[in-house]
Order: structure tokens, then C-alpha cells, then sequence
């Protein structure tokens, strides 16, 4: 692994990622999520902060980048499965915790969430891996 490896990766990553989310959760299963939140109330931003989002987002990138590199794992089928893995663990800690200390989700939110954080990590890793393939030691 190098530098220029885990910066293409991470930003490849951060693009990828970013759009699957708002794909998933703004236009595939926002009702979902709305019928499934917690009873906390006026904790959504009328406006997101969007360095921020995309800060969030590019660490979630270099963690897939990472996962890739330093696991060995090479084309589509590594990417899907070192994205999966990333994805569902990193979003089942965060849900979990939250589930288990605030009133922001529902149950069956939390493990949908982590469901599908899976398969937006597993498609963002496979897309990672490819960009990767290209790319020189």
C-alpha cells in the first residue's frame, strides 16, 4: 500500500459512498426510516452541513481503502466483500450504541440500517477495488 493508492481509493470511495447514501436513505427508503425514527424530536438539520457530510464520508472511504489494501483482497468480489464487511460493522456499532442510549431510532431502524450500510459498503468497496485495479503500486 502507498499514499497514492489510499488517496485515489479514499476519494473513489467518498464519491461512491455519498451518492449511494443519498440514493438509499433520501430517495429509496426515506419513508422507512421516517416511520421507523425514535420519539426524540427536532434533531434533523432543516439543512445538512455538507463538509461535514463529506468529511464523515471520506474517512468511510479510507476505512474501505484500508480494509482493501491491507486484507490483500483484489477485484469485484474482494471489493463486495471487505465493503460489506466495513459497512455493517461500522454502522452497527454506531447504530447500536445509539439505539442503545437515545431515542433517535427504532429497533427495526437500527438493524435496517446496518442491513443496508452493508450493501452501500459492499458496492462502494467493489467500486474502490476496481478503480484500484488500474492504479499502480
Amino acid at each position: 500500500m502507498n499514499i497514492k493508492r489510499l488517496v485515489i481509493g479514499s476519494v473513489v470511495g467518498t464519491v461512491a459512498l455519498y451518492f449511494l447514501g443519498m440514493l438509499i436513505w433520501v430517495y429509496l427508503f426515506a419513508d422507512f426510516f421516517d416511520a421507523n425514527s425514535g420519539s426524540a424530536m427536532g434533531v434533523d438539520r432543516e439543512a445538512m452541513i455538507l463538509w461535514s457530510v463529506v468529511l464523515g464520508t471520506l474517512c468511510y472511504g479510507a476505512l474501505l481503502t484500508l480494509g482493501l489494501e491491507l486484507s490483500g483482497k483484489k477485484g469485484i468480489g474482494g471489493g463486495l466483500l471487505v465493503g460489506a464487511v466495513v459497512g455493517a460493522l461500522i454502522w452497527g456499532t454506531a447504530d447500536f450504541i445509539f439505539y442503545g442510549i437515545t431515542n433517535l431510532n427504532t429497533l427495526t431502524g437500527a438493524v435496517a440500517d446496518v442491513v443496508l450500510e452493508g450493501v452501500r459498503g459492499a458496492i462502494a468497496g467493489a467500486v474502490v477495488a476496481v478503480v484500484l485495479g488500474f492504479v499502480g503500486d
